[in-house]
């Protein structure tokens, strides 16, 4: 049996866990058995799609905001490129932090265990080679890193489109058709999630709402534009700390806050598809990582020379930057990361992450800058 609880801080300063059985909810274990029939119903009826589906999956895959998002956007706005970065982390750890809190079943594992079902009349669910995620289900981190970062994009794109007069008088139509790509790629990969039974329909529907709520947040924090390296030292200390300390928390009021992972071992229908990258650990690490970069590449002399310089509003230093970095980006995906040794994959994703600012804010832009000086010195 594993739990769900809630952590309660009493006037005496006192702390307490309520800790409930979740299978012993039978509100919850209605709604899942419901839900149930809606996945069997998309893997029975468009079974046919799922090719398309498994890569509708993979683009909402938070891990695609630092490696494709950030590095094209970032060229084309420095200001949406940032936003977009810290919408991505802190809606990441929100994430993190509400599946510990809520200990959200996974579909292809709950079908397994559930009290409803006995013997062999437990529902079929198809698995996947991206089915088998190991952090606890609620909300959709997908979905949540999805909304985050489009939304980020969608209402930066009507700002900036908005300042244009000639745009005005169709600014209507532009901003209908913008939502509208919006929630169909939303829904897209809502629906991507729940074919490959990783995850119930409402939770990606939680991650989908709560993606948007935390990327309007960062629409009035305008501070994290000019933000010091100490700002972005201090947050990644702040973020680590409350998550470690949450983590600590449940362990000694007697909950295991990786027992979603055993269970995804247990019942995953290929070990092979099981990955280290998917633990909740890796996730946080990954944000710290390319939160750290960020504050170290925006902070530095190369970024300040390069794109605040003379070459920064150029158009030919964004194109040649863009396209040194769309090939430097190939290079990455070659790396990958040895997981044999859990403690080694953490520091080595660490560092990983952290370079990918590093390498997209300030070394190509600096490069491409002394390219760019010369080609025009041998003019003269």
């Amino acid at each position: 049996m594993h739990f769900s609880g809630y952590v309660a801080f009493t006037g005496a300063g006192e702390v307490t866990l309520s800790v409930l059985a979740t299978e012993n909810q039978p509100e919850m274990d209605f709604v899942h058995s419901s839900e149930v029939l809606v996945i069997q119903h998309l893997q029975n009826n468009y079974g046919e799609y799922r090719n398309f589906l498994g890569f509708i999956s993979t683009v909402g895959d938070p891990r695609n905001i630092f490696s494709v998002y950030f590095p094209l956007w970032f060229h084309l706005s420095h200001s949406v490129g940032t936003k977009m970065i810290w919408v991505a982390v802190f809606g990441d750890w929100f994430n993190l932090i509400f599946k510990w809190i809520l200990f959200g079943q996974r579909p292809y594992w709950w079908v397994h265990e559930s009290h409803l079902f006995h013997n062999d009349s437990f529902p079929h669910l198809q698995q996947f080679h991206i089915t088998c995620e190991t952090g606890p289900g609620s909300p959709s981190g997908h979905a949540m890193g999805s909304s985050c970062v489009w939304y980020v994009m969608i209402t930066s794109a009507l700002n900036a489109t908005r300042l244009h007069s000639f745009i005005v008088s169709r600014f209507w139509l532009l901003r209908s058709c913008l939502w509208a790509a919006f929630w169909i790629i939303q829904t897209s990969v809502c629906v991507s999630r729940v074919f490959i039974a990783t995850h119930f329909p409402h939770q990606v529907i939680l991650g989908l709402l709560a993606g948007m709520l935390v990327a309007e947040a960062f629409e009035h924090i305008p501070s994290i534009f000019n933000a010091s390296l100490r700002a972005y030292i201090q947050t990644n200390v702040f973020l680590c700390t409350v998550a470690l300390g949450f983590y600590l928390l449940l362990t000694l009021a007697g909950v295991d806050p990786l027992w979603s992972v055993t269970k995804a071992k247990r019942w995953c229908a290929n070990p092979d598809w099981i990955h280290l990258d998917t633990t909740p650990f890796a996730g946080l690490v990954r944000n710290l990582g390319a939160l750290f970069g960020l504050g170290l590449a925006v902070n530095s002399e190369m970024f300040i020379q390069s794109c605040k310089g003379k070459n920064g509003h150029k158009i030919r230093f964004k194109l040649m930057c863009l396209a040194a970095t769309l090939t430097t980006l190939q290079v990455y995906d070659v790396v990958k990361i040895p997981t044999h040794t859990e403690a080694l994959f953490y520091v080595l994703s660490f560092c990983k992450s952290a370079s990918i600012p590093l390498v997209v804010v300030a070394l190509i832009p600096y490069c491409v800058g002394l390219m760019m000086g010369e080609e025009d010195r041998k003019l003269v």
